[in-house]
């Protein structure tokens, strides 16, 4: 990582973003696409910290410190396996986590692993000698700036964030998904500013794709501030509807973006992809980031919820 990037995700963290069902969850995750918007990387680290910052907050009613960066380690997939131990009154973890962004940039983390096979939540420093991110495992050129990779712990110190059922089971857990979907958005306004900017002289064929992409943008951005909306009316999710509308923006979002990664490309061919490099960039960053989505599972795990 750059002194400079170090730099601007720091002048970035450094004001904390209101915590979401706190009444201004709109400017929350609004802030949070001005800066995919600017960056895709970038404001996907941001979101990681922002998040980590309102687990905390609503786990065991802690902030994050001024001066530290904070990733969410959280995916789970079947191996290779973290495990956490006590050992004389202390918890300690072992082994890899995969998908581990910020591997290398971030302070500190919150990390799930696995207690007698039930998974937990634990707080780490990661400045011990017990923590060693791999290098040179991403090869995709989209993300690669979230320095996403493996990381290694040997014996590494840990607190705990709450009990087992801590993490999943509050309604912040799907506040945070749909401020992810936050970031989607403001991704996918920044792959649409090519098309944008040649408006004074597009063909008929260029201008019926600015609708379609202009109409899935706003509906988008109104899907996003109606559930800030229901979010800071409900903080505590009495209605139960959390996850249900997190899933559901989810999903108009990621069509949004899907729609302007497409439409700008069938506009303009392939002359922004090959020679506007802060473009191809873009589009190589918002294509990795929405298959955070889980596509067709989400889909079904929202028919089974209304079902």
């Amino acid at each position: 990582m750059t002194p400079d990037l170090k730099a601007k995700l720091l002048d970035l963290t450094r004001v904390p973003l209101p915590l979401p069902g706190g009444g201004a969850t709109v400017e929350r995750w609004l802030r949070l696409a001005q800066n995919c918007d600017y960056d895709i990387a970038i404001g996907r680290l941001v979101e990681a910290h922002a998040d980590a910052d309102a687990i905390l907050h609503e786990i065991v009613g802690q902030r994050v410190e001024a001066r530290q960066l904070w990733g969410v380690w959280a995916a789970e997939p079947p191996h290779p396996l973290l495990t956490a131990t006590r050992q004389s009154g202390r918890w300690r973890l072992d082994g890899t986590k995969l998908w581990c962004s910020g591997a290398s940039i971030c302070t500190h983390a919150l990390v799930t692993a696995s207690d007698g096979g039930e998974s937990r939540l634990y707080a780490v420093d990661l400045n011990q000698t017990g923590v060693r991110p791999r290098k040179g495992t991403w090869v995709n050129a989209g993300m690669r700036v979230s320095d996403t990779e493996p990381v290694d712990f040997t014996n590494v110190q840990a607190e705990p964030v709450g009990d087992t059922t801590s993490y999943l089971d509050r309604p912040g857990f799907w506040y945070g998904a749909a401020g992810v979907a936050a970031c989607w958005y403001g991704g996918a306004v920044a792959v649409a500013e090519p098309l944008k900017a040649r408006l004074h002289k597009a063909n008929s064929h260029q201008l019926a794709h600015m609708g379609a992409i202009d109409a899935a943008l706003a509906g988008a951005r109104w899907a996003l501030v109606g559930a800030a909306g229901e979010v800071d009316n409900d903080p505590h999710d009495h209605a139960r509807q959390a996850r249900i509308r997190a899933l559901r923006v989810r999903t108009i979002v990621e069509n949004a973006a899907t729609q302007v990664i497409d439409g700008v490309g069938r506009a303009l061919g392939a002359g922004p992809l090959c020679q506007d490099e802060r473009h191809a960039q873009r589009v190589a960053d918002l294509s990795i980031y929405v298959r955070q989505s889980h596509a067709e599972s989400d889909l079904a795990a929202l028919g089974g919820l209304l079902a």
